[in-house]
């Protein structure tokens, strides 16, 4: 078997008040997730529940995200989330608070078996 991408959704949340990475990281997950549908594991045959979904999210404080609550707003599949630098951090001094802005990309992975579809090759420009 090869495990290939199948989906691949980028989104972006964010927190206005309360500098909360989980929360920005949450509304970026969420953003990604309604950009795409999961119609083509169905009209495969492919069992969702089995897919590898991998998540980055990207804010300037990734050790301060709840990764598993983050994970836990996946619908199917098996889920990995990962933290890494990257977002934005809007200070705001009037107020004393920042406002965070996080990045999200979403890849639903599946083990295709050897036969089962033939990959196209991308066209050359």
């Amino acid at each position: 078997m090869a495990d290939q991408r199948l989906i691949l959704e980028m989104g972006t949340g964010n927190d206005l008040y309360g500098g909360d990475y989980t929360k920005a990281a949450i509304r970026a997950v969420h953003d990604a997730m309604r950009h795409s549908s999961l119609s083509l594991y169905w009209s495969l045959g492919l069992d969702p529940a089995q897919m590898r979904v991998n998540v980055t999210v990207g804010v300037q404080q990734p050790d301060q995200v709840d990764t598993a609550e983050v994970a836990r707003q996946l619908p199917y599949g098996i889920v990995t989330v990962t933290a890494v630098k990257g977002g934005l951090n809007v200070p705001d001094a009037a107020r004393g608070d920042r406002t965070v802005i996080a990045a999200a990309a979403i890849e639903a992975r599946y083990d295709i078996p050897k036969g089962r579809f033939r990959l196209a090759k991308r066209p050359s420009k």
